[in-house]
């Protein structure tokens, strides 16, 4: 739809004509630098927007003759890149440093080894750097696009090391030497090892990027390989330095990933690593991500029939902190009827917390409608869940002025605030070394070293000491408990960003909220922290526990993968047994979460959703995950209206705020807002719901929440049925005054 004063976008698959010429059994190495063969998405932005500045990029002049390597296990010389520091508590490993990257750079294919020893011909070297950063995005090992029947190794130590775990950022088990290891182990320590991928079709190899084995005892890593193609898996060319096979330098450690490129790309079906070296004391371990450019392949069903297209006319792109604050103000400019930009606080670098809020009636409260709230990008690195957000509020402004009528349903009936970015400090961390070449941690904390994740005060703790005393000496409630004096001191370890979190949760009274995260594909609710303190894992319920459930499998059951069995686990939980969802504390324990702090602290209920088994991919794979993704994103915020909702009020319609808000059989509580209206979420069903406030006699009436689904339909919300007069009627306590009625609001 177009719109004034904005660029009309148009999105074009690319596929330009490609002759091949003598891919034979010596394979074939691309001549033309002007050579294009890969299916990509080539969208302009939906908005106007000044291009940056062309930065320039000069890769590194090769060097002489290649030496010659021994054949035996041994450490090479160190790499060109940055020393990195020694380990400390909460802090990520330090990665190179990325030269400036290009116009239309992913920035994820930047940092390379000084590995081309040698090559004939300088400007096939330059062409090969150009079109990997500008062009030729990851296969997916990492993604999991490459299945694990495409991984194929020459030998394995065992299963849990087998090729199907050579994929870049794999993380083992807590228990190792189990069906799920932290990389591929080839069976011998020998010069006849390698790994392979079959790509299934002709592809433009450009790149090839390694790690070590994840572990926390073990140091696995190769230090140098060659590179081997193949067109039939039978015959393979090595890839030449001037006249002799060229040796690529590897890691010197296990978790800074390595990119080599290829002195010119090369075009096969197969591509195989074959270690020449390894670290002194370990085994051949690796996990690896290549990068290439599948050829136009129409006559292919099978390919045809696992791409994935979008429809939605958004800017699929990575944004950095000054980019993102710019698509804020153009959505904004879009819908400013519907959108107001304001921040909740600074971090500690003092980046603004940036949130968009999405209303009828922006910048204001409205009495009986409730308040949801998406977080992204606590851990800087997970930066998928920053980018679907983005993408949120430009589909929500889109579809709101094309007058679709769920959207408008959703926009009028509730106020929405999206805050994509709560830790900038980590994220401009990550977004400089690449999506690739972060590893698993780069960027992950803030800038201080705090995971915000667990960062928030331990209110279980209080709770359940206190009831394991019988509340005595003193009563502590089951809702709304205070925050500790010891952690709102100014030498308290908490991050600036966590304490903007708590006073935006604080002031705004949020029903439902979901925080993003990545590396995983599940939804998990609380609680987050086991009960029983001498355990790792224990399934800890809320006494809401069946509705999180609901709550978690809204979101998991219209995900496209969360609940396919089919589907490849992401490093090592299998979460089908639960149907892509799990109680926090059943996975791992964390103290001092978002989410237990929020059920005890607020009326709020979060869920942490993690969106991708990839914490950082590909620009390319945007749109793919924003499919993934956006049903299941729109669904969630629907939920915000199942339950009870309704209105507190004195004897003079004055809303009455703090006033408790029980249900039978449920050990948990909720409070009024400021105006006197609440909102409770439960699942269909009768329930027995009970008001009181200091100076008032307590009132009880019974409610039936419908088997509506509406909430969940693309057209309508969940109502709410009560089986008897909405009304609540009480009176203030030593007073003979007419009775106070609180008028329930009809959904």
């Amino acid at each position: 739809m177009s719109r004034p004063g904005t660029a009309t976008p148009a999105l074009a698959l690319v596929l330009l004509a490609v002759t091949l010429a003598g891919i034979g059994a010596q394979g074939a190495a691309l001549e033309d630098p002007d050579y294009y063969g890969q299916e990509i998405w080539s969208r302009e932005p939906y908005y106007a927007r000044p291009e940056p500045e062309l930065e320039t990029f000069s890769p590194p002049l090769p060097a002489g003759p290649g030496e010659e390597w021994e054949r035996r296990p041994q450490e090479p010389r160190p790499p060109k890149r940055a020393t990195k520091p020694k380990k400390a508590p909460k802090r990520e490993k330090s990665a190179p440093e990325p030269p400036p990257p290009g116009k239309h750079s992913n920035k994820k294919v930047m940092r390379t080894k000084s590995s081309e020893k040698a090559a004939n011909d300088y400007h096939s070297v330059r062409v090969a750097h150009e079109d990997v950063r500008e062009s030729c995005p990851p296969l997916g090992l990492e993604t999991l696009k490459i299945t694990d029947f495409q991984l194929h190794a020459s030998t394995v130590k065992r299963y849990g090391l087998g090729a199907h775990r050579g994929r870049l950022n794999i993380q083992a088990g807590i228990n190792e030497n189990d069906f799920y290891d932290g990389a591929w182990c080839a069976g011998r320590n020998d010069l006849q090892q390698w790994i392979e991928v079959d790509a299934r079709r002709l592809t433009r190899f450009t790149g090839v990027i390694t790690q070590g084995r994840n572990s926390l005892w073990l140091s696995d890593w190769v230090t140098s390989y060659k590179v081997m193609v193949s067109n039939d898996s039978h015959t393979w060319v090595t890839v030449k330095n001037g006249s002799g096979d060229m040796i690529f330098e590897g890691n010197s450690e296990k978790e800074i990933p390595v990119l080599n490129e290829l002195p010119v790309p090369m075009v096969a079906r197969y591509i195989r690593i074959n270690p020449q070296s390894w670290f002194d004391n370990g085994s051949i371990c690796m996990r690896m991500e290549i990068l290439g450019c599948p050829l136009p392949d129409p006559n292919n069903y099978y390919h045809r029939q696992n791409e994935m297209t979008t429809t939605d006319d958004l800017d699929f792109k990575h944004h950095n902190y000054k980019e993102m604050r710019q698509l804020m103000k153009v959505v904004n400019e879009m819908c400013p009827n519907i959108t107001r930009i304001y921040n909740i606080g600074k971090s500690y670098q003092g980046l603004k917390l940036y949130a968009v809020e999405i209303s009828d009636h922006p910048g204001e409260h409205e009495v009986g409608e409730p308040e949801f709230h998406y977080i992204a990008g606590a851990h800087g690195n997970e930066v998928l869940g920053r980018e679907l957000l983005l993408l949120l509020v430009q589909f929500v402004c889109q579809e709101y002025l094309a007058r679709n009528a769920r959207i408008v349903h959703l926009v009028e009936e509730t106020r929405i605030h999206v805050l994509p970015s709560l830790n900038p400090d980590g994220y401009e961390k990550a977004y400089e070394g690449g999506s690739e070449l972060g590893g698993w941690s780069l960027g992950r904390w803030t800038h201080d070293g705090i995971d915000i994740n667990n960062n928030f005060p331990d209110l279980n703790t209080l709770l359940w000491e206190a009831e394991d005393r019988q509340n005595v000496p003193r009563k502590v409630p089951n809702h709304y408990i205070a925050i500790p004096e010891w952690f709102l001191s100014e030498n308290a370890t908490v991050a600036a960003e966590t304490r903007a979190v708590i006073a935006w949760m604080e002031k705004i009274p949020f029903v439902l909220g979901g925080n993003l995260q990545g590396g995983e594909l599940v939804v998990a609710y609380p609680y987050d922290l086991v009960r029983s303190p001498w355990k790792t894992q224990e399934h800890t319920p809320t006494p809401d526990d069946h509705v999180f459930r609901w709550l978690a499998y809204s979101y998991a059951s219209t995900h496209r993968l969360m609940t396919d069995a089919r589907r490849r686990v992401c490093h090592t939980e299998d979460f089908q047994k639960e149907e892509g969802t799990v109680n926090g504390a059943s996975w791992h324990t964390v103290a001092g979460s978002l989410n237990d702090f929020s059920y005890l602290h607020t009326n709020c209920f979060e869920l942490s959703i993690y969106v991708g088994c990839d914490k950082y991919p590909h620009e390319s794979q945007l749109p793919e995950e924003w499919e993934n993704n956006r049903e299941s994103l729109i669904v969630f915020m629907e939920q915000v209206h199942r339950g009870i909702k309704g209105l507190v009020r004195d004897s003079h319609g004055k809303g009455i705020a703090n006033a408790i808000i029980s249900v039978e059989g449920i050990n948990h509580d909720i409070r009024t807002a400021n105006d006197g209206d609440y909102w409770r979420l439960l699942n269909p069903g009768e329930y027995v719901v009970t008001a009181k406030a200091e100076g008032f006699t307590a009132s009880t009436k019974n409610c039936m929440v419908g088997y509506d689904m509406g909430a969940t339909s693309k057209e309508k919300l969940m109502g709410v049925r009560e089986l008897s007069k909405p009304t609540w009627e009480s009176e203030r306590e030593g007073e003979g005054g007419e009775p106070v009625r609180s008028e329930p609001l009809a959904a």
